[in-house]
């Protein structure tokens, strides 16, 4: 595709502009719904978690295989899972936990965890202020320590680094700052404000095995795939198992991909919603190719005259394929309209149930897909009409426009004069001359 072929293929279609505006209109309405769904598929599905090597991170939880339906575990497992497994890299815990927090600042309620020493090097994020809790910390008597979110940082503290070593209230009890998250930092579909250590709390609840409140989440080493860990969880299982028999019975280990654990089931709706939307896309196609093939067949005069003068069947088929890539792309830039108008409409109606909602949003792969996409689409509708054009009949076309003009020792000849850059007709213009009644035209010159 040449700039000259764009210039012209722009031209001619400048010259039919109710034609332009419903080929256009149409393309934007199908190519607008696929790329408003697709944002959602890329913010939800396909872009990775915001840890190191996600695909390494699994949740584990227990399975009851008398409920049929796995479960959080109990505080002990996790320590037994970490001591004997050799397939887990980094292994953590955590418990959701509310917290009332009291000071500093007006009294607030907060959506918190209780999580395990190396609970986010385990994830692999790095705190941006302070650290993370300590072994000494992560236990029954240990110095009471809280790790806030950037927003309570700010809101409470000023954004002040001297927040460490600050003391916050929460249920009542003085904690010490030790740590700042990242404010792009989330952890599943949740959006904790405060952590606080898991093994500070109540020794007697910990050390109880039917007590089932704890997740875990883990690193599986490089090369160890899902079903190994499995398997050898479920080996540690087992022997818990049979050494409690009474508490631990009827359970084993499971494993599963922690971006699994996030997403969950929307994956297969979005794509079913994505299925849907990409057949109208393709019924758009249909319409705007129909529009093209009546559009062309009033042309097969003009390309019967590109044939006769040169251009070749190829050339003719890239020009109305330019038209029709260019069609598309206009289509796809109002698209990109109609796509946020539409995404606004999903979040709506959706928001409330999709998960890693802050990630939804007309990034550097939406904005591919919706170029890939017109581009596509501008090849797809316009094959058949190029086809068609490069096909036409040359000698009746020529013929029709020469009927109806002898009379007299002369006839009038309508010819066309163009004006012609190599890869394609610039401008046509016609003229009529006057030739002798007996005289043939033959390849541009008049034999008499």
């Amino acid at each position: 595709m040449e700039l000259r072929e764009v210039r012209y293929a722009a031209r001619s279609l400048r010259k039919s502009p109710g034609f332009s505006a419903a080929a256009i209109l149409t393309l934007a309405l199908g190519i607008g719904a696929n790329t408003a769904v697709f944002s959602v598929l890329q913010g939800v599905v396909l872009a990775p978690l915001p840890y190191q090597d996600p695909d390494r991170l699994v949740l584990v939880l227990v399975y009851n295989r008398t409920l049929k339906y796995p479960t959080y575990h109990s505080y002990p497992d996790f320590l037994d899972w970490k001591r004997q497994s050799r397939s887990l890299e980094q292994i953590a815990a955590y418990s959701n936990q509310g917290f009332d927090l009291t000071n500093p600042g007006a009294p607030e309620h907060l959506s918190g965890k209780e999580v395990t020493s190396g609970f986010f090097s385990t994830l692999g994020v790095k705190l941006a202020l302070g650290r993370e809790f300590s072994a000494e910390e992560d236990r029954f008597g240990g110095m009471p320590a809280a790790i806030l979110s950037d927003r309570i940082w700010r809101e409470r503290f000023a954004s002040s680094p001297q927040a460490l070593g600050r003391a916050i209230t929460l249920n009542g009890a003085d904690y010490t700052v030790v740590g700042v998250l990242p404010s792009d930092f989330r952890f599943g579909n949740e959006n904790a404000d405060a952590y606080t250590a898991l093994g500070h709390d109540d020794p007697f609840v910990r050390n109880d095995r039917t007590n089932h409140d704890v997740a875990s989440i883990a690193r599986m080493r490089p090369g160890v795939s899902l079903g190994q860990a499995r398997a050898e969880l479920n080996a540690v299982q087992a022997e818990i198992d049979r050494q409690n028999p009474t508490t631990e019975r009827g359970l084993e280990a499971y494993i599963e991909p922690l971006k699994h654990s996030i997403v969950g089931d929307v994956s297969n709706t979005l794509l079913l919603l994505l299925g849907a939307v990409a057949l109208v896309l393709l019924i758009a196609c249909a319409n705007v190719a129909n529009l093209l093939l009546a559009r062309s067949a009033g042309r097969s005069r003009e390309f019967s005259v590109r044939l006769a003068l040169g251009a070749n069947r190829m050339q003719v088929m890239r020009q109305v394929v330019t038209e029709s890539v260019l069609l598309a792309m206009a289509g796809g830039i109002v698209g990109l309209a109609v796509a946020k108008l539409g995404l606004k409409a999903l979040l709506l109606t959706f928001g409330q149930s999709l998960p890693r909602l802050e990630n939804i949003g007309f990034d550097g792969p939406v904005l591919f897909f919706a170029l890939a996409a017109s581009i596509a689409v501008g090849m797809l509708f316009g094959l058949l009409p190029a086809l068609k054009s490069s096909s036409a009949d040359l000698q009746g076309s020529l013929q029709q426009g020469g009927r109806g003009l002898t009379g007299g020792p002369y006839r009038t000849q309508s010819v066309l004069v163009v004006r012609s850059s190599g890869a394609g007709v610039d401008s046509l213009e016609w003229c009529k001359f006057a030739v002798p009644h007996d005289s043939q035209f033959v390849g541009g010159e008049s034999r008499v």
